[in-house]
């Protein structure tokens, strides 16, 4: 029963793949060509297919999916598998903020009209913006609380990065290894000692979406060595005394998130208050 279960559930997403390819080739682009120049009805065809009809197929075959483990990595807006869950520490609000500052590392600026704009306009040219905002990732049902930033260079397009989410400790010791505590919407008082889920990774360029082809930054695929990059950053910032690898809830196995390349493992640390010796 179990075999058959998952036989009809790849025929399902295969049969999604192909309606979604026919709909891109045969009607999206049947319909351009008719009535625009060959250029811009490529374009126009990138655009539905891109933003709209394989965001929407990648929702579909999740749901047919139905999985139940404990997320490994983030979600995009479309629903797409985004940055691995790769850090977690322990502390307030202030103690994360001044943790990253004596790293030499950038709180994001908010995302907003203006600053997706200057990011754009960076980006482009290629000038330096060192608190540029992050694209919207989702944990616990809601976008990163905070983001921080180390640029490479004076380059927009390479950085380091990592995005927290913060949940309440006392949930952490309750139900930590069970679906119900990922999904948990809930924001926690910052100015509490809470815990901050982090995603790190780091920018490396131009580059597209694996599944959608959408326009985004390209990324080191090796999203373990950025993990153990910050948490370095932060022992040697006096930061974090130490750091231990643990698995995100459930035994999950090695291999690729998205395109990445992630062991299942975050690492995990107490903040030390600034000034305080370890």
């Amino acid at each position: 029963m179990r075999f058959l279960i998952r036989l009809l559930q790849r025929l399902a997403i295969f049969a999604i793949g192909i309606i979604s390819a026919w709909l891109i080739a045969f009607v999206v682009f049947d319909f351009a060509d008719k009535r625009l120049p060959w250029f811009l009805a490529l374009a126009a065809t990138y655009g539905v297919g891109a933003y709209v009809i394989l965001p929407f197929a990648v929702r579909m075959g999740l749901k047919v999916q139905q999985r139940q483990h404990v997320p490994q990595y983030t979600i995009t807006p479309d629903g797409l598998p985004g940055d691995p869950v790769n850090l977690a520490l322990i502390g307030t609000l202030d103690e994360l903020r001044d943790a990253f500052a004596a790293a030499g590392w950038q709180q994001a600026d908010p995302l907003n009209l203006r600053s997706a704009w200057h990011m754009v306009r960076a980006f482009v040219l290629n000038e330096s913006y060192p608190t540029a905002p992050f694209s919207t990732l989702f944990l616990f049902g809601r976008g990163q609380d905070f983001g921080f930033q180390k640029a490479i260079g004076d380059s927009p397009r390479r950085r380091h990065h990592v995005r927290f989410w913060a949940q309440d400790l006392t949930r952490v010791q309750a139900d930590i290894d069970e679906a119900s505590f990922w999904l948990n919407t809930d924001k926690p008082d910052f100015t509490s000692r809470v815990l901050w889920v982090g995603a790190g990774t780091k920018d490396t360029g131009f580059g597209l979406t694996w599944l959608t082809f959408q326009i985004t930054h390209a990324t080191d695929s090796d999203t373990n060595a950025e993990r153990d990059f910050i948490a370095k950053e932060l022992v040697d910032a006096s930061a974090i005394a130490r750091f231990d690898l643990y698995k995100t809830g459930e035994e999950l196995a090695a291999g690729k998130v998205n395109h990445y390349v992630a062991d299942g493992e975050i690492a995990v640390a107490e903040l030390i208050p600034m000034g305080i010796e370890a």
